[in-house]
């Protein structure tokens, strides 16, 4: 729905702020979590001033509630409602915050002119303007929303036990998402979004400059009324496919922010694809709509920052001028939402086959900016080349670092997905900083997830990849498309191509949510069972996931403890099942006997007391 610029500012006027002067409104719901936005007269400019907005100009604000205290970067919004109006010009600068208690909040706005200010570090000095030094007051009350919903709970964050956590509360968020299409932010009813080539030839892997963008028309169906569209109507696609995917049981989508001379070369921040200093107003607006939507329904956005073919295209690598105004922006606009994890760049440092890429140091610099920018728990992770040479390479000088919170992996060979998991679990761990490790693209690279229709069961991806990771130690799974299928990386239309696929990867990450996995770890020699994996804290709980076709497992108890076996399904679910024996007890190998029906397939067995 439209809103008139003057219309917005009436109606949130009358918010319980105590201002000192009267060009600053408050848009949104005054609740727990909720995205509470200050809206600001400013300066008139434009995208495209003499004078950039989005260098020359830095708002913080600082919110504060007893001891709590956040300084939140600022935007400049061109008239406010540039994804209505696809404006480039106006007087509007927002705030987005995000209060974690009720109560009285207040507020303190700093707002400044000068010569590249917004990306300065410190204290800086520059010209006050329009509400610089306001101060003012408004009440938060208890959110009002249930289930999924974000607001309802809180933000997603570093639980420190290798698992994310919800924040302040000890309930364990196990992600479960889509890796493709990597471009999914490659949609035709966002402004200003257009695949850019000067190829005559397009490689393998690479999107077609002759084809069309997302429409995800299969999904508009899936829209449902009430849900938000932009300019009459727009955006029915890509919200439908949000709600299928929720439907689906899925929690987190893999995103690009700016795929540049990448493979996709049709996502990109900024008011032109050549453009390196200023940004799109309209389409971030529009952007914004959707994570609205996703968070609304408890979806994690995984911001990819870049890729590896462009990982040097701002600075050369370093964090100056472009980067930190490319990342400041993004932080601004998006930062708030309380589902969000920010990569630092897939397939992030040279390879052979990419030779030029960012240096180490250059990395730690990326990543400490990007957390200085935020005053609240933000979750930084670095994507993974497919191999081990380049992954031990890269990921061994960041252990102990406190530069991410964890690898975002790629592992080309699917039966290698366990071991690599539980190495950099246990990597992490030994030096007292253990990461939340997740599996977030599986091999080949041509490959990944097959359609349904190729692949109806399965099997090879739920045993080594699905459960692999689980079950040593990771923290969640998204999945990759692969780019010689249908429906594949960057040409998906269609994620019920994946529908088999979306059941049992939903039915795991619930599944393993119930246990103390925090306190668990990985102990596949306590099995006698060849390709078992066994995920423990003995004398508690013992999960044991036995491929198909095992004939006999043995699980070896250090304490003589009665136990009872269940078995769990992990292709259709259900409620635990006893198989053939009912109980063990005693030291040493005790049999776990066969399950309760389809011997020759996989089974999750539960040894609990």
């Amino acid at each position: 729905m439209k809103y008139p610029a003057f219309l917005l500012l009436a109606l949130f006027a009358f918010s319980c702020q105590t201002a000192t002067k009267s060009d600053i409104s408050i848009q949104g719901e005054l609740k727990q979590w909720h995205k509470v936005t200050l809206l600001i007269n400013g300066p008139e400019t434009s995208e495209y001033a003499a004078e950039n907005p989005f260098l020359d100009y830095k708002l913080d604000v600082t919110f504060k509630n007893g001891t709590d205290s956040y300084t939140v970067p600022g935007f400049y919004a061109a008239d406010g409602q540039a994804g209505e109006t696809s404006a480039r010009e106006g007087a509007i600068w927002k705030v987005h915050f995000r209060p974690n208690a009720p109560g009285t909040w207040s507020y303190t706005v700093s707002f400044l002119n000068g010569k590249n200010i917004a990306i300065l570090d410190g204290n800086v000095s520059g010209e006050p303007v329009g509400a610089h030094g306001t101060e003012g007051t408004f009440e938060i009350g208890a959110s009002d929303k249930t289930g999924a919903d974000f607001r309802a709970h809180g933000r997603i964050v570093n639980g420190g036990k290798g698992y994310f956590k919800i924040q302040g509360a000890d309930e364990l968020w196990i992600k479960n998402g889509a890796d493709s299409p990597e471009n999914f932010l490659a949609y035709e009813d966002f402004d200003q979004t257009y695949r850019f080539s000067l190829k005559n030839e397009v490689r393998e892997g690479e999107a077609d400059p002759k084809k069309g963008l997302h429409a995800y028309e299969a999904h508009i169906s899936d829209w449902k009324e009430g849900d938000p569209t932009w300019q009459d109507g727009k955006g029915k696609g890509i919200i439908g496919a949000v709600n299928y995917l929720h439907s689906a049981g899925l929690n987190s989508i893999y995103m690009l922010t700016m795929n540049i001379l990448g493979d996709g070369k049709d996502v990109w921040p900024y008011s032109d694809h050549n453009e390196r200093y200023r940004f799109d107003c309209s389409k971030l607006d529009q952007w914004e709509v959707v994570l609205d939507h996703m968070e609304s329904l408890g979806m994690m956005a995984h911001f990819v920052l870049q890729e590896t073919e462009n990982e040097v295209l701002l600075d050369n690598g370093y964090t100056d001028v472009q980067r930190r105004v490319y990342l400041r922006e993004l932080v601004a606009r998006f930062g708030h939402h309380l589902g969000v994890s920010w990569n630092l760049g897939e397939e992030n440092g040279p390879h052979n086959w990419t030779p030029v890429g960012q240096t180490h140091q250059q990395k730690l610099d990326m990543a400490a900016y990007l957390r200085n920018l935020q005053s609240w728990p933000g979750n930084i992770v670095l994507h993974t080349h497919s191999d081990d040479e380049y992954q031990d390479k890269y990921l061994e000088p960041m252990l102990g670092a406190g530069a991410i919170d964890g690898p975002s992996m790629q592992i080309a060979n699917p039966v290698r997905v366990h071991e690599r998991i539980r190495y950099w679990v246990e990597a992490s761990e030994g030096v007292g900083e253990r990461w939340v490790v997740c599996m977030d693209e599986i091999g080949p690279h041509w490959m990944g997830v097959m359609p349904d229709a190729d692949d109806p069961k399965h099997d090879t991806v739920r045993n080594h990849c699905l459960w692999g990771s689980l079950m040593a130690g990771g923290a969640g799974v998204e999945w990759y498309f692969g780019y010689r299928y249908a429906h594949n990386d960057l040409a998906l239309e269609d994620f019920r191509s994946r529908e088999n696929w979306w059941v049992q990867s939903t039915l795991a990450t619930r599944f393993m949510k119930q246990f103390p996995l925090e306190e668990m770890s990985c102990l596949d020699e306590l099995v006698d069972a060849p390709g078992a994996y066994c995920l423990a804290r003995e004398g508690e709980t013992y999960l044991v996931y036995l491929p198909a076709g095992t004939d006999v497992a043995k699980l070896r108890l250090n304490q003589s403890v009665a136990m009872n076996v269940r078995w769990f399904n992990p292709r259709s679910g259900g409620e635990l099942q006893q198989g053939s024996i009912a109980s063990i007890n005693g030291n040493g190998l005790q049999a776990l006997g066969t399950p309760p029906s389809d011997p020759d397939m996989d089974w999750v067995v539960v040894i609990q007391p």
